[in-house]
């Protein structure tokens, strides 16, 4: 992914367009792409604004539609494992998904980190699964 440009650049192409020159003169005076001087400017000449924006799209995760589902599943029944959640959303809601990926989404959601503690360590028989967590009272 390409950087952003520097503050210093952006304002001098809004503020030479902005004092008579065109977006595109100002694009080719600094060395910048047209489209992206001509946002630049569009921006703040409607609202003024002159901040860079963030890069990308938001990350978004293929079980955020299942977020209701899933954390009723974990309120309901707090002792289900990773592989369980799994199975469950696999027969229930037709959607395969890794325990990399479940896990990553209930990071998300909340369910890790300070005030989280772990419902009772239990594993399962290959010692590899972790039970899900509860919220600490």
């Amino acid at each position: 992914m390409a950087r952003a440009y520097s503050q210093d650049l952006r304002d001098r192409v809004i503020d030479a367009a902005l004092s008579g020159a065109s977006a595109r003169q100002a694009a080719a005076r600094f060395g910048i792409g047209e489209a992206t001087a001509i946002v630049w400017v569009r921006r703040a000449r409607e609202a003024g604004d002159r901040s860079a924006h963030k890069q990308g799209q938001p990350r978004r995760s293929k079980l955020d539609p299942h977020r209701g589902y899933l954390l009723g599943l974990i309120a309901e029944t707090p002792d289900l494992t990773i592989s369980e959640l799994l199975e469950r959303l696999l027969a229930e809601r037709s959607v395969c998904a890794s325990r990399a990926t479940l896990w990553t989404f209930l990071d998300r959601c909340g369910l890790f980190g300070p005030g989280i503690c772990w419902s009772g360590l239990k594993m399962n028989g290959s010692g590899s699964e972790v039970h899900a967590l509860q919220m600490n009272s």
